[in-house]
């Protein structure tokens, strides 16, 4: 009798318990669905879904129409695989006549772009791999933008490439697999990868091993 009265749902951490007659099953339903974001646990999504409930329904109309129009407007630039409208051929940072396109930035999600653009540093073109190397998760060079890497090295003869992989060791792993391949295929090409170390104010105890060892091949003259 009580487990047919209780029943177990489960979110990204841990194991919460209800009662599958105490809360509306169109609130559990958004909870349920809250609680499928990433870093969103069970408590958030009940906070998210009953601030939605208990706020003006405005604001849920208004994400529930920016999320369906999500898909339906948003695709990937098939030369650069940045975020672009889909009334968009292609990348208006690609397109943009004061670019540099012998000059790509590769990187490993469309979101990594605009941290580089808010440096306001750069001009050139970019490339986003659309992940890293993870044999874990079964991701290998094959699962990447990477063939079409090396068309645009050809058609745009690109003369310098950038690696902006992130510091872990999966972006590292790629980075790696990434300067043997082009420097085989392109003996003349230029790559170069971000420089890496301590960033201010962060005690040398508190430095994971990656960007210690990073810091060290990236020292510089004083």
């Amino acid at each position: 009798m009580y487990d047919s009265f209780m029943m177990s749902r489960k979110y990204g951490v841990g194991e919460v318990w209800y009662n599958e007659f105490m809360l509306p099953e169109s609130l559990q339903a958004a909870i349920d669905a809250l609680a499928l974001l990433p870093g969103v646990g069970a408590k958030s999504a009940e906070r998210f879904a009953y601030y939605l409930f208990k706020s003006d329904e405005k604001i849920a109309a208004q994400i529930s129409e920016a999320l369906k129009d999500l898909h339906e407007n948003v695709k990937l630039c098939p030369k650069t695989f940045a975020l672009i409208d889909a009334s968009e051929e292609f990348s208006k940072l690609y397109l943009d006549e004061g670019r540099d396109r012998k000059m790509v930035l590769v990187v490993e999600e469309p979101l990594d772009i605009y941290a580089i653009e808010q440096t306001r540093n750069y001009r050139g073109t970019y490339h986003v791999l659309g992940g890293t190397i993870s044999p874990i998760d079964g991701v290998g060079p094959e699962n990447l933008h990477i063939r079409e890497l090396i068309s645009r090295i050809l058609e745009d003869e690109v003369i310098e490439v950038i690696i902006a992989t992130n510091p872990s060791v999966e972006g590292e792993s790629t980075a790696l697999m990434l300067e043997k391949m082009l420097h085989e295929k392109f003996p003349e090409l230029r790559v170069t990868r971000l420089a890496r170390g301590l960033p201010l104010g962060v005690d040398l105890s508190y430095a994971d091993q990656i960007t210690l060892s990073a810091a060290l091949e990236n020292r510089t003259n004083l």
